[in-house]
């Protein structure tokens, strides 16, 4: 069982960061605004763990402007893919 343990990535341990890469898994990109309104958060609770993922490089921003309004894509890393399957299976290893 500790194996197991030993598997799960502390980077997903909050709701709020296994919220952004599933949404970043199963899309190509993201932005900040729709991550937002999905996971009902506030502005700086967002941005705090966004940046904490793309410290480890998990994930990474694509800033641009629409228009004239700025406007921060999300998307998945191939080490964030990486690492956020790991941790889904050792959850799944644990489930079972």
């Amino acid at each position: 069982m500790a194996n197991i343990i030993a598997k799960l990535n502390k980077a997903f341990e909050s709701r709020v960061r296994l919220g952004i890469m599933s949404i970043l898994s199963v899309n190509e990109t993201a932005d900040f605004n729709t991550m937002k309104q999905l996971m009902e958060l506030t502005d700086g609770n967002l941005a705090s763990h966004l940046k904490a993922l793309e410290g480890l490089e998990y994930i990474q921003s694509i800033k641009q402007f629409i228009g004239r309004k700025p406007n921060t894509q999300y998307r998945i890393t191939e080490e964030g893919r990486k690492q956020f399957k790991s941790h889904l299976d050792a959850l799944e290893q644990l489930i079972k």
